[in-house]
């Protein structure tokens, strides 16, 4: 079992940052990948950053060269920053962590991101 709960999310205005962090408690040592998806109202939820236990990153198209994924292993966090942010950022954040056995993965709860124009 893997427990994730965001926060950082808030509104800001466009060309601005925010940073969204994640605690994972639980079977931490099981954790294949972890990640940062979105999802706005009336569209398919999308990957937006991805980080492996190795350390490698991977961004969607979208957010690269904008948003970084980050971890801190000593406070079993893991961070996305968010800088030039634009209205079509705005959406629920959900952090997401993927097992080595089985694939099995787990979601947050969600947390709102609002860019305003």
């Amino acid at each position: 079992q893997v427990q994730l709960v965001e926060s950082g999310g808030g509104l800001v205005q466009a060309g601005g940052s925010l940073r969204l962090s994640c605690v994972v408690s639980g079977s931490i040592s099981s954790i294949a990948a972890m990640g940062w998806y979105r999802q706005a109202p009336g569209k398919e939820r999308e990957s937006v950053a991805v980080i492996t236990s190795g350390g490698s990153t991977n961004y969607g198209d979208s957010v690269k060269g904008r948003f970084t994924i980050s971890r801190d292993n000593a406070v079993n966090t893991v961070y996305l920053q968010m800088n030039s942010l634009k209205p079509e950022d705005t959406s629920v954040y959900y952090c997401h962590a993927r097992l080595l056995i089985y694939g099995t993965q787990y979601w947050g709860q969600g947390t709102q991101v609002t860019v305003s124009s």
